[in-house]
């Protein structure tokens, strides 16, 4: 039975799934590219976040402000 090949999502690199220890990508550089994007949000999953940002302003409770004697 062969193992599968799969490209590296970063670099495009073909490596065998079974035996590559920093998988889905190639290497673990391929690995911390692929986050420092995440991280700097060169990459994001699409939506509305200026709604979702508004929903959980409304889900939180107020909180009181005491004031200054």
């Amino acid at each position: 039975m062969s193992s599968a090949s799969v490209k590296c999502p970063t670099c495009g690199r073909e490596i065998e799934w079974a035996t590559a220890q920093s998988r889905p990508f190639c290497s673990e550089r391929c690995r911390l590219i692929d986050l420092g994007a995440w991280f700097s949000e060169q990459r994001a999953i699409a939506g509305d976040s200026a709604a979702a940002d508004t929903d959980e302003a409304a889900a939180r409770p107020a909180v009181a402000q005491d004031p200054d004697p």
